[in-house]
């Protein structure tokens, strides 16, 4: 649906995005992930035609090359603005007639979206009486409102309590049918409830990408974490010691060991703990979560504070 290449963008002599290639397909739903100034929203307002890039193209499916595009996006900026001395209908009216449609249309429309984002009842209500929620789901409606082939949306979800995040996440996966969607956030989990495809970006470069499973797989270590009430001496270094343990970790009275062989290393672990007379509390197999990828992937490093 859309091919990006060797995509750039130059803030003076800040390289903000760096040569970026991508492509996306349609009826997708693409997760952006990547730490705040990693160049995603850079990207998303180069795609929506709101910036210039510097050097690349954008090329969407059956659009002639460097001609107007926003006829095809829909796009939530991160801090939408709203006139709240509007309702919520009066509001996709205008948005509606603004994008080109006719007053009818825009009627009909209006009401459609109302419904599906659960505001039909304060469609006539003041946007300033809209909760965070509301609001959310009113910009995400007036992004839909021409029916876009592609809805930007940048962090979504990142200002909202967990009941008015919920509702947006259940409402991004009804809209999953409709449009494709590109999506930024740094609520990983969400990246990974609703998403097909995801992206990493760091210091304005595509670091990774795939589908999530495929990640999943590449990324995935096979973790065993237990917990005893009391430690004997040397005990990582024992842990350490054990065939087929790549690395330990410990959190207060919990051990994570990355093994080769789970099954193997479980045999040894309760063997250990039998022998050494402790208190097992807990003992679970786990899998490496979407955050330790990202981390990975990034290059982060965690640092403690001696202090």
């Amino acid at each position: 649906m859309i091919h990006i290449q060797s995509l750039q963008k130059k803030f003076q002599n800040i390289e903000a995005v760096s040569s970026i290639n991508l492509k996306l397909e349609e009826g997708q739903t693409i997760a952006l992930l990547g730490p705040n100034g990693a160049g995603k929203t850079t990207t998303f307002r180069m795609l929506s035609g709101l910036i210039k890039p510097t050097s690349g193209t954008i090329q969407f499916d059956q659009v002639i090359p460097n001609s107007d595009r926003r006829h095809y996006i829909g796009y939530l900026p991160q801090y939408p603005h709203f006139h709240g001395w509007m309702t919520g209908y009066e509001f996709l009216l205008l948005m509606g007639e603004l994008s080109g449609m006719t007053k009818a249309d825009a009627k009909e429309r209006a009401e459609l979206l109302l419904k599906k984002t659960g505001l039909a009842e304060a469609k006539h209500k003041r946007i300033n009486g809209y909760s965070g929620g509301m609001k959310q789901r009113l910009g995400i409606a007036q992004a839909m409102i021409h029916q876009p082939k592609l809805l930007i949306l940048d962090e979504p979800v990142s200002s909202l309590d967990p009941v008015g995040r919920r509702d947006v996440l259940n409402l991004l996966k009804t809209l999953k049918s409709e449009t494709t969607i590109l999506f930024s956030t740094h609520i990983l989990s969400d990246a990974e409830e609703i998403s097909d495809y995801l992206v990493v970006m760091n210091q304005g470069k595509i670091v990774e990408q795939g589908q999530v499973h495929d990640l999943e797989k590449k990324y995935q270590k096979q973790i065993i974490k237990f917990g005893v009430d009391e430690q004997p001496e040397d005990f990582i270094q024992i842990l350490e010691a054990l065939p087929y343990v790549k690395q330990v970790k410990q959190e207060r009275n919990y051990y994570y060991l990355e093994t080769t062989d789970v099954t193997a290393t479980r045999e040894a672990i309760l063997a250990l703990v039998a022998d050494k007379h402790l208190a097992l509390n807990h003992f679970s197999i786990e899998k490496t979560t979407l955050e330790e990828m990202f981390l990975e992937v990034i290059g982060f490093e965690a640092t403690i504070d001696p202090a």
